[in-house]
């Protein structure tokens, strides 16, 4: 199953890809049931909350759409919809910081002794299509294509062999960063006792593309390997595959859930490879189109505009 948060007349909804486009849950419910549409079509996070229940909804809606015919009111063609990022209001977005090998050697750092965490905020995330915005105040700003995990259920303690329960299913994720604010003065070879700016660096408005989709994990089976992509204007930078991280994702979900409760609708991004503009390429700049795409997820792209 292929979930999306889209909206029409800035209405956020969620909806189903389907062969016929994508399926308006909640205008469905409402020309099939005589009753209040359910908060959790207009959700995500509601929706992955209420479980079972709106997954079987959801499906019971597939069914009856299908025999109603293809077209408005019940779905809309993909170009006519604004794409929001899977989650939009995702309590916590999660990234994990040098966990592929080749990614650890480009930028001569070591892969640490456990799975080193940093958080984005909302104001980062944005959809499918959407600009990512150059700030006024940086001009080195990069791209790192990940694949991110979605929770489904809420957790704490969670030990590694029952980590898989907890997710619902993953999405592409592009961990914008703004290298001139990241880094320290001299970094790395003259490091500081507080570290990188990790806020400044990785968390500012629309910094945290992601999507086009929630792709279900029975959809996806295992997350090993997937092949990664990240192109600029066509140009590959970056290419690796999802069975090169370090830390596997039973390992970051045991890890970071330990005090932590983990909850639906939590993000999860897992690390890059090799091929970063911080590495010696060219960084991003006005105009430039980004495709991060991973295999069986699907292809997220956004152009990059200056703050006016």
């Amino acid at each position: 199953m292929k979930l999306i948060s889209f909206s029409v007349s800035e209405i956020v909804k969620v909806g189903l890809l389907t062969d016929r486009g994508v399926l308006d849950l909640a205008a469905c419910y409402k020309m099939f049931y005589d009753d209040e549409v359910p908060v959790w079509l207009y959700s995500m996070r509601s929706f992955l909350a209420a479980g079972e229940d709106a997954f079987d909804l959801a499906s019971r809606l597939e069914r009856k759409a299908a025999s109603y015919g293809s077209g408005k009111p019940l779905y809309h063609k993909p170009s006519e919809i604004t794409y929001r990022a899977p989650v939009p209001d995702a309590r916590k977005i999660l990234c994990v910081a040098a966990n592929y090998v080749s990614h650890g050697q480009e930028m001569n750092i070591r892969i640490p002794d456990r799975p080193y965490f940093f958080g984005k905020y909302s104001n980062s995330l944005t959809g499918h299509e959407e600009n990512v915005i150059i700030p006024k105040t940086s001009t080195k700003v990069d791209y790192e294509v990940e694949l991110a995990v979605i929770i489904g259920k809420r957790g704490k303690y969670i030990p590694k062999e029952k980590a898989h329960e907890y997710v619902v299913g993953y999405t592409v994720f592009n961990d914008v960063s703004f290298r001139d604010k990241q880094f320290p003065l001299g970094w790395p070879h003259q490091l500081n006792p507080y570290g990188q700016n990790w806020i400044l660096g990785k968390s500012l408005d629309t910094a945290a593309p992601c999507g086009p989709y929630l792709v279900t994990k029975d959809e996806v089976g295992s997350p090993y390997p997937l092949r990664l992509l990240l192109r600029v204007n066509g140009e590959v930078r970056q290419e690796g595959s999802t069975d090169e991280m370090y830390y596997k994702i039973g390992d970051l979900i045991e890890y970071i859930s330990d005090g932590l409760t983990l909850e639906p609708g939590d993000i999860i991004a897992t690390g890059t490879p090799a091929g970063v503009a911080a590495a010696g390429r060219p960084f991003l700049k006005e105009s430039d189109v980004m495709e991060a795409e991973i295999e069986k997820i699907g292809l997220l792209r956004n152009r990059l505009v200056k703050e006016t």
